[in-house]
């Protein structure tokens, strides 16, 4: 089969333990998309994070945000909105947590938590896009397009997916980033949801794409097109998950660009 389109996740697949693209997967995708294949990205992370990286690419293309909450075309419209219901929203806020946990909200514009995390400065030093401190007891709005959780201890999120669960299972959708990373949408939404109604807009069947991704927030998305590629150092739960999957080089190794080399080129 001739695919006509490749998605990947950004952390953990196209962008190496630095967060960076190398230039030889700049080069790769700048081959391939001349070829005439459409190239997407599916992240977890909030649309004006993303979008520098996208700039970095130099892509007229969609970018799937927050694992599949927004999309925005290349001129930076807004294509898929999927917002949690405010007041379940609000509920979750008054949920008590763990000291240990680090809860975050992103909306249209905001990003917000309640105490300062330096490890997520880490995934955000190229972008201007950071959170802002505030008293989640007290905000103008509660519309939110996901949470995320963030403990060392990755029992404690499992607890808190299951208190979640067990109360909203009805109006959202939860899954793990990273192990140590808990992501809490609105029901039915995810990457591979958003990427099915971003195709009809191309004419493009699943069956005529690949994608790429490593942690269990990709599932939908590499269970649902031709072919879904598992890096390397993906989750172990995700390589459990997909068994049939083929597996690649990781993100350290150039592991898409590789595989879309030797695909398409």
């Amino acid at each position: 089969m001739r695919y006509k389109a490749i998605i990947s996740d950004l952390d953990g697949t196209l962008l190496n333990s630095n967060h960076r693209v190398s230039e030889y997967t700049k080069s790769v995708i700048e081959k391939v998309v001349k070829k005439g294949i459409k190239f997407f990205i599916a992240t977890g992370r909030h649309h004006k994070d993303a979008s520098h990286i996208k700039e970095q690419l130099n892509l007229d293309t969609v970018l799937i945000t927050s694992n599949g909450s927004r999309a925005h075309n290349f001129k930076n419209e807004k294509l898929l909105c999927h917002n949690i219901d405010s007041e379940i929203s609000k509920s979750i806020l008054e949920m008590k947590f763990d000291d240990d946990i680090h809860v975050n909200v992103y909306q249209e514009d905001h990003w917000l938590v309640e105490k300062e995390n330096e490890w997520l400065s880490n995934f955000n030093d190229e972008s201007s896009f950071m959170y802002k401190m505030v008293d989640f007891n007290n905000l103008d709005s509660y519309e939110c397009i996901k949470f995320f959780f963030i403990c060392n201890d990755g029992n404690k999120l499992k607890l808190v997916k299951e208190e979640i669960e067990s109360k909203f299972s009805d109006y959202v959708h939860t899954t793990f980033s990273l192990p140590l990373c808990l992501e809490v949408m609105a029901k039915g939404v995810s990457k591979g949801a958003a990427l099915e109604e971003i195709l009809k807009d191309y004419g493009i069947s699943s069956n005529e794409v690949i994608a790429f991704g490593d942690g269990f927030n990709d599932l939908e998305m590499l269970s649902s097109v031709g072919k879904g590629l598992v890096m390397g150092n993906a989750d172990e739960n995700l390589k459990k998950a997909l068994p049939d999957n083929d597996i690649i080089n990781t993100n350290n190794e150039d592991g898409v660009a590789k595989y879309i080399e030797e695909l398409f080129l």
